[in-house]
């Protein structure tokens, strides 16, 4: 393996020596990026000697010309160590000022993360947040352990000892991670259309087929947006957007969708919607009530007549002629591939974690039999990434 290792200013940079060390030890490649502060505490010499490798510490400072951008080429991953409450504000808000910083933001490979400060900078709110920001961006990161810390006490913030480094880099890497760079839209959950201030007119979709799919494609590599109106926990490395109404689910699909790679519609968006909600909750003055419904808008056909490059991915929930009422909206919407479902089928159904699923595209279909919701997730991202590398085959 190739790595580079950015190394930035803290006092846990001793063990990163060690850590450059046993990578070569064992026949890895290391390059080493280090930020001006990183070179108070320990000379880019050493690291050279060391890693028999260039040392980088100043974008312009080299000899070859856009260096940041060979080395994420030469690569197969980016380690951090240590990782700086400073590095890790800067990468999570995009700056670019130094040359770790300018080699971590053009990365295109695996980045991973290790933070070591002091427990009261870790566990605080600023870089609570940013490392949750670089997580919803598929960078990994590798906690802290629990010890005697720089300032004398002890806690969570010190550099874990490099074997378990290199332990943890190398279970991140053997993972697959096939849609590392792609960004891709998964909608989960039953919209929720207004009544009036109390009440809603909804389905009894639950959100787990589509919150599957997210947290498997994040699991590939992917940047994934998670528009959902369920209330389940929401899978990790995913950046969750909460909605309710089929208008506001459409509002946000298509503020991310010209920048992303595939949408997988699962939410179960309702077709009509109360055509004037109650400004106020409405009281039982009558033995009957009548509600005016208007259609809601169509998203994925929406989506379907505008895409350029994305692929686009439906959900039809059906109770009966289900592969052509299937096959019709393929059509319609202009979809590369439609995931239908009898929900009347024991199984098959909302709020279970099961799934009995027909796959169609213009190719044709494949039905499966009944299986965990996380493995119908991982069916689908198979067929997705065929469409990714336009092997449609």
């Amino acid at each position: 393996m190739k790595f580079i290792i950015g190394v930035s200013g803290g006092i846990a940079i001793y063990k990163v020596v060690d850590l450059v060390r046993k990578f070569k030890k064992r026949g890895d490649e290391v390059r080493v990026v280090m930020t001006k502060a990183a070179t108070k505490f320990v000379t880019p010499e050493l690291f050279r000697e060391i890693s028999l490798e260039p040392v980088m510490t100043d974008v312009f400072g080299n000899d070859e010309t856009a260096a940041h951008i060979k080395w994420t080429k030469w690569c197969d991953a980016m380690i951090i160590a240590p990782a700086t409450a400073n590095v890790i504000g800067k990468l999570s808000s995009g700056i670019a000022d130094e040359a770790l910083t300018t080699v971590a933001i053009a990365m295109t490979k695996p980045l991973i993360v290790v933070p070591a400060m002091n427990e009261a900078m870790y566990n605080s709110a600023a870089v609570t947040a940013n490392l949750s920001t670089l997580k919803t961006r598929g960078v990994k990161i590798i906690d802290p352990s629990k010890g005697e810390l720089a300032c004398g006490g002890e806690g969570v913030g010190r550099l874990p000892e490099s074997e378990e480094i290199v332990k943890q880099v190398d279970k991140i890497l053997s993972q697959k991670k096939t849609l590392f760079g792609k960004k891709i839209i998964v909608t989960a959950g039953g919209t929720r259309e207004p009544i009036d201030p109390v009440r809603y007119i909804g389905n009894r979709s639950s959100g787990k087929m589509g919150h599957a799919i997210a947290k498997a494609a994040a699991d590939r590599g992917a940047q994934v947006v998670l528009v959902t109106t369920s209330n389940l926990t929401p899978p990790e490395n995913v950046r969750v957007i909460n909605v309710e109404s089929a208008e506001q689910m459409r509002y946000i699909v298509n503020a991310e969708f010209e920048m992303s790679d595939a949408v997988i519609m699962s939410a179960a968006v309702a077709d009509y919607r109360v055509a004037e909600p109650a400004t106020q909750k409405i009281k039982k003055n009558s033995d009957t009530l009548t509600l005016e419904l208007v259609k809601n808008p169509d998203i994925l056909f929406e989506l379907g007549q505008k895409k350029n490059h994305q692929i686009l991915i439906g959900f039809a929930a059906e109770t009966q002629t289900v592969e052509e009422n299937a096959i019709a909206k393929l059509k319609k919407k202009n979809l590369d591939m439609i995931v239908a479902n009898d929900v009347t089928a024991k199984g098959a159904g909302f709020a279970v974690d099961t799934n009995i699923v027909t796959l169609i595209t213009s190719k044709g279909l494949n039905s499966y039999p009944q299986m965990q919701k996380s493995e119908v997730a991982e069916i689908i991202l198979n067929e997705l990434e065929k469409f990714l590398t336009n092997d449609k085959n």
